[in-house]
């Protein structure tokens, strides 16, 4: 695994310099300056010896075995200091020179020929163009920033090394301590995955933090860190979320799917937290780190002015959290303690004139009422307020209890004595009741996570070799698209109930279908060429008699013809018309670069791109997750029926959702599919339009 990279016994310094400012100097004496116990190797062929400490002309010439290598030569030499490390059999090496695929194809050409080298000898490597690694605990300091970050319970990986120099810099302002610390640069090799399997099991770590700019296999990603999750929280901030560059897409789905959706969906699949920016992210990691692990909904808050807990109320309410009804006991003990014109009710309101005994006295009572399962303190600085008392009475309390307490001492000058205290003794103080609040609703989130049921894939059986057969037809006459009147027998092939239909060469046989399914019916366009019938007046329904289907055929074919010049036009497909009193949904699916299938639920119909109610899962999930779906719409109370309607099945969604998730999981060459509309009545759902989109057969060879 990755424990040569953490707690080295020996590390050597490939590059090493004797003039400060180089990085081959900064990298030496942070290794020296951070008090690592193990040996150092400084390397460098024009050196006797390096601040202090013996130099060698190379890693072959250490005469004892190496744990660790750090190279900081120019790229040009790295290749050969690579290989002289694997001839050295040196397990872990640390490639902070830039170069490589950042550059542009020749720096590509340079880190594949690194990642065949160290799989030529077994190398773990990560970079290259990184930061480092630290670990505070062993300790060691493999980085070229400027000093050690505190020992703390934040493990804490970045693929920007600038941003983990800014990161570094912040916690040795003493906000906040690290484990450990990844800068994970190009990814040649070790990457996210690799660093969560190894922190999972690490003592000191207790909260996985990522800065993400992109992940290589999100599939893999989903899979790991929903294991990790479960033992540990992962709290992530994720950059480069706009679709700007994303290749065009043809289906509902695919344009309103995009990398943002995927991520946030993997994310919420996986357990992770995401924070909206790099604040937030700390002040999770804060809440998680220093605090034990959140175990309800219920919050108690206790402050010194009535507009403070107003806006925490609010800012709890907006996270999802609940105000904890606070016990008669609790109250009738408040109502005795506080003065007359103070609050007993839940937020409890000591007043501006309250000094620590009597807010340790309300704390004391609230925080171990049972009906409260976090608590925020809040204090503003008045005249009177005794702040570093106060601030110790936060502290006491909290370790009396197995329950997160938040300080939100507000101001900066003179709450900072205060401020300092909860610092110091692990009590997370945050600037606005906002943060705070955000902050519980991510333990709550991550307390909700863990309690999922376990994930079990649901199968059905199926036709697999009737939808091949629908996929290698079009492929075989060149086609990537699969319309509505194919696509009825790949529903079919998986279970699907479907409106009886047939397509009709001439407007003779449409008349003819139409009278043996029986009046009213649908006619839709029925072409290879056009997946969007709707804009070509390519639909048409409620016909009642022959005549009307007869000249709606006629015009459909005409305007087809003339909107799309050259498209291969099969006739028009003859559809049993259904009932009303159905309500549209879409599901689709667009895959994804990085994360696979991305299956979508939402309000359907014509409207769809317009009202983009929709949420994402990434397939394979599971059942829960499906149900999970349902109720992340707006439009999700429609589903229950309002203003005398019957609710819809929501079983018969569920259903297709999984149903979908089974299809786009055994063809990997289906790139988008919609069903657009789904009705779904009180009971059951049809699919009325399907089609898809396929991925060409050279790109699977």
């Amino acid at each position: 695994m990755l424990e040569a990279f953490f707690s080295p016994k020996s590390v050597a310094v490939v590059g090493a310099s004797r003039s400060e400012g180089k990085l081959g100097y900064a990298v030496l004496d942070n290794l020296i300056q951070g008090g690592f116990a193990g040996e150092v190797y400084p390397i460098n062929p024009q050196a006797d010896e390096i601040l202090g400490y013996k130099a060698y002309e190379s890693v072959v010439s250490v005469p004892d075995p190496i744990d660790l290598a750090v190279i900081v030569v120019p790229y040009k030499f790295v290749p050969d200091a690579l290989r002289a490390c694997g001839e050295k059999k040196i397990p872990a090496v640390i490639v902070i020179s830039a170069g490589f695929r950042e550059s542009g194809v020749e720096g590509m050409r340079r880190e594949q020929e690194l990642l065949a080298i160290a799989e030529e000898f077994g190398i773990r490597l990560v970079g290259p163009n990184c930061l480092g690694v630290i670990d505070t605990f062993t300790p060691l300091n493999a980085t070229f920033a400027a000093g050690t970050p505190p020992k703390g319970p934040v493990g804490f990986m970045s693929q920007s090394g600038a941003l983990g120099t800014a990161i570094l810099d912040w916690s040795l302002a003493g906000r906040i301590g690290f484990s450990k610390f990844v800068s994970l640069g190009n990814k040649a090799d070790v990457d996210e995955v690799d660093v969560i399997q190894n922190w999972v099991d690490d003592p000191e770590t207790k909260v996985i933090a990522l800065y993400s700019e992109g992940l290589n296999d999100g599939q893999k990603f989903i899979r790991v860190a929903r294991a990790a999750s479960k033992r540990k929280p992962i709290v992530v901030v994720k950059s480069g979320v706009t679709q700007s560059g994303a290749r065009a897409v043809s289906s509902h789905t695919g344009s309103l799917a995009g990398a943002d959706q995927a991520y946030s969906a993997g994310f919420h699949q996986a357990g992770v937290l995401r924070a909206g920016a790099l604040q937030e992210l700390f002040d999770f990691c804060l809440g998680f780190g220093y605090q034990p692990h959140l175990k309800g909904d219920r919050v108690g808050i206790v402050t010194n002015a009535g507009g403070p807990g107003i806006l925490a109320t609010d800012a709890l309410e907006k996270a999802g959290l609940k105000i904890a009804r606070l016990d008669p006991e609790t109250t009738r003990r408040l109502d005795e303690a506080l003065p007359e014109a103070a609050s007993s009710a839940n937020p409890v309101d000591v007043l501006g004139d309250a000094k620590a005994d009597r807010y340790r006295l309300a704390i004391d009572l609230v925080a171990h009422d049972p009906n409260v399962d976090a608590i925020i303190v809040i204090l503003t600085p008045q005249a009177m307020t005794d702040i570093p008392e106060t601030a110790q009475a936060v502290v006491d309390i909290s370790r009396q209890i197995d329950k997160p307490v938040l300080g939100c001492f507000m101001g900066e000058a003179r709450v900072s004595a205060g401020v300092k205290i909860l610092n110091e003794n692990g009590v997370p103080n945050f600037a606005y009741p906002s943060s705070a609040a955000r902050t519980l609703s991510a333990m709550y989130r991550y307390y909700e996570f863990c309690h999922r049921p376990p994930f079990e894939i649901e199968r059905f059986e199926v036709d697999n070799e009737a939808v091949r057969a629908v996929i290698d037809t079009a492929r075989e006459e060149g086609r990537l698209e699969i319309g509505d009147a194919e696509s009825r027998a790949i529903l079919k092939a998986y279970g699907f109930r479907v409106a009886r239909s047939e397509i009709a060469p001439t407007a003779d046989a449409a008349v003819r279908i139409a009278t043996e399914i029986g009046y009213p019916v649908v006619l839709k366009i029925a072409s290879p060429d056009i997946l969007h019938k709707t804009d070509v007046g390519g639909v048409k329904v409620g016909l009642e008699n022959a005549a009307e289907v007869r000249d709606a055929f006629e015009l459909m074919v005409y305007r087809a013809n003339r909107y799309v010049p050259g498209a291969k036009i099969w006739g028009c497909l003859v559809q049993e018309m259904m009932p009303g009193g159905g309500f549209e949904v879409l599901v689709g699916m667009n895959r994804d670069p990085q994360f696979g299938p991305l299956v979508t639920f939402g309000m359907g119909g014509i409207y769809v791109e317009a009202l983009k109610d929709v949420t994402f899962r990434v397939a394979p999930f599971a059942r829960w997750e499906a149900e999970e779906m349902l109720g992340e719409i707006r439009a999700k109370t429609l589903l229950d029926g309002v203003r005398g309607e019957p609710p819809k099945d929501r079983a018969a969604i569920i259903d297709t959702l999984l149903r979908i998730n089974q299809l786009v999981t055994d063809f990997p060459e289906i790139l988008e599919l919609d069903i657009n509309p789904l009705t779904v009545y009180e009971q059951g759902a049809i699919p009325l339009d399907m089609r898809l989109i396929l991925e060409p057969a050279s790109k699977r060879q």
